[in-house]
């Protein structure tokens, strides 16, 4: 972009810039757009059918969303069984001149379409190819029906909550409905109810992950398979299930003396709080391993918010962007029709030299009926067109549910939703920088198990000090968060890691097991075993935590990624970053998040 354009994009929003500005405290254009309210109201468009489906404020639209999804998806699993498509790509392949001559792209490209055809039973007869299409279209309609009701509230008569908690929960006429664990919440009782009626088995949606797994079984069975995970796990880093287990095993073996001490230091605090019930409980875990933290580090969200406005945190993630890979994030005022929501900004992805890279849309507030998960959808691939021989722009969407700007404040972030903005941020600026030649390997279109490598890399700059320092400062006065309470955060992290990390491993454990041979036993008998052999507290009677694990959808035997991202992401800091993280001779996009530009 050029001085000229900069200086028409400054005029542009001087006035927005002026309104936000609070005594000594001025922010750049992003950051300004990001600390003011909407001004305008906008009309609903239509977008990608998945993210739609999620986030759309019309329940009409997702409903048609949902449908168009499965359709979508038939139609793709037929053209992975279609016969004369394989041919053609196999005749291709096996031509030794042709394939050297070919671009790596596009012989990368070539030969994940012919796993994705080997893995869709391709090699079967004419009715196991039909019966293998006919599995994957039933798994579309069960997948779909899990994922809406593993987010879907309990409900239980007001008169069985005591009379001071009932205004804590959702009400419903007579009923009240719980639709999480109120994990953070000081009162132990009110912690137990939400856990113990959040997560009461429902029968159908059991009958629903059961069937499930059965048939994501004889899919994999049918197409010559020895499970679900064997099947997942062809072509990630892992490999396969036995990979992933001594993972796991290892991971639990080098934290077992740690996690015991962490979970004795929560015995001790919730004894010290509530000596009449000291049984550390699973919906004590999230609640005592804060308060730890808080009272070791006096890490009070509070003390830290009015440093991170949201406006602030944009500007720091644009300076940092700007310093290690010469891209900018620039503000634009969405046309007519353009948005679902008045609240959603636009932000063009410009690089100093490449010009304009994509578009990325923040749908960052709370709102009734959205989802309160922090995500990224791509709504677009990059790839090259032939047709108009340019590069096809990628446009995401990021999804987070922050709290409102009030009249005396911008949107002011805890540490933690800091972070997680941060690591959201990374999947964008990964759908950005991975530019390809095809559509197919763009972006965060890559093995399951390295698509958190690089927002997991992020949040290692939200934590340190030469990076926070740049943005970091207060709303009104414009003072900067002082260094010492960004180490007492960072020391904070290592309060109950060890805890916090093995229940991550508990959950893995638990995806591999679904996704192994049958087991003969409720899916809830396989939790009961794997949550004392891998995480160690009690489970509750009567509860049912895998029907909110909505990760078996999107991450089926491949919930380990998380974990195994984590590891990657940890070298790649340490290895280029740590000595200085806004130096950008330590940058190699090719290594980090795909292709050069």
């Amino acid at each position: 972009m050029s001085a000229s354009q900069r200086l028409l994009h400054l005029v542009k929003y001087r006035s927005l810039w002026t309104h936000v500005r609070r005594k000594v405290t001025t922010w750049s254009p992003v950051g300004a757009a990001f600390n003011a309210k909407p001004f305008r109201s906008l009309d609903l468009v239509e977008k990608n059918a998945d993210f739609i489906k999620v986030a759309h404020p019309d329940p009409a639209y997702r409903e048609a969303a949902e449908k168009t999804c499965i359709d979508i998806g038939t139609v793709v699993e037929k053209l992975n069984t279609n016969v004369e498509l394989c041919k053609s790509l196999k005749n291709l392949l096996d031509n030794a001149k042709v394939v050297a001559e070919l671009d790596p792209d596009t012989k990368r490209v070539a030969e994940l379409f012919m796993f994705d055809f080997e893995i869709s039973g391709i090699h079967l007869d004419d009715k196991l190819r039909k019966e293998a299409v006919a599995l994957h279209v039933k798994l579309l309609d069960l997948s779909n029906e899990f994922l809406i009701g593993s987010h879907v509230p309990n409900r239980i008569a007001k008169s069985a909550i005591p009379k001071h908690l009932q205004v804590l929960f959702a009400s419903d006429g007579s009923f009240i409905q719980i639709g999480g664990l109120h994990a953070d919440s000081p009162d132990d009782l009110l912690r137990e109810i939400a856990y113990r009626i959040y997560l009461y088995p429902n029968a159908d949606l059991m009958e629903c992950l059961e069937e499930l797994l059965k048939c994501r079984y004889k899919l994999a069975k049918l197409v010559g398979y020895d499970s679900y995970g064997h099947r997942a796990l062809k072509g990630t880093m892992a490999k396969n299930p036995e990979t992933v287990m001594s993972f796991l095993q290892l991971l639990t073996d080098k934290l077992s003396q740690r996690t015991a001490k962490d979970f004795q230091m929560m015995r001790d605090m919730k004894k010290k709080l509530n000596p009449r019930n000291a049984e550390l409980m699973p919906w004590d875990h999230p609640f005592l391993s804060g308060v730890l933290r808080a009272e070791r580090y006096n890490i009070e969200p509070s003390l830290y918010s009015p440093y991170l406005s949201l406006g602030a945190c944009m500007e720091g993630l644009n300076n940092l962007f700007s310093q290690l890979y010469g891209v900018s994030l620039m503000s634009e005022h969405p046309g007519a029709g353009e948005v679902w929501s008045e609240d959603v900004r636009k932000l063009a992805v410009v690089h100093e030299t490449e010009g304009l890279l994509g578009y990325i849309y923040c749908d960052f507030f709370h709102r009734r009926d959205k989802p309160h998960q922090d995500c990224h959808f791509t709504i677009r691939g990059g790839r090259w067109c032939q047709e108009t021989d340019q590069y096809q722009l990628p446009v995401v969407v990021l999804m987070l549910s922050l709290p409102h700007p009030t009249k005396s404040a911008p949107t002011l972030l805890t540490p933690g939703m800091m972070e997680n903005l941060f690591h959201e941020m990374g999947h964008a600026m990964h759908s950005m920088l991975g530019r390809t030649r095809y559509q197919h390997v763009t972006g965060t279109r890559c093995a399951t198990d390295f698509a958190e490598v690089p927002s997991i890399l992020m949040e290692y700059f939200a934590t340190d000090y030469r990076v926070i320092s740049q943005f970091a400062r207060h709303f009104e006065t414009g003072q900067p968060l002082p260094e010492n309470m960004v180490a007492r955060l960072c020391e904070s992290k290592k309060v109950c890691g060890a805890a916090d990390t093995q229940l991550q491993v508990f959950y893995a454990v638990l995806d591999q097991i679904y996704h192994g041979k049958p087991q003969n036993r409720s899916t809830t008998e396989i939790l009961k075993e794997m949550q004392e052999k891998f995480y160690g507290l009690p489970y509750t009677p009567n509860t049912a935590w895998q029907l909110r694990f909505s990760h078996l959808i999107g991450y089926g035997a491949k919930y380990y990624s998380y974990l195994m991202s984590r590891a990657v992401a940890s070298m790649v800091w340490k290895q280029c970053f740590v000595q200085d993280p806004l130096n950008r001779l330590f940058i190699d996009a090719e290594s980090t998040f795909g292709k050069k530009l």
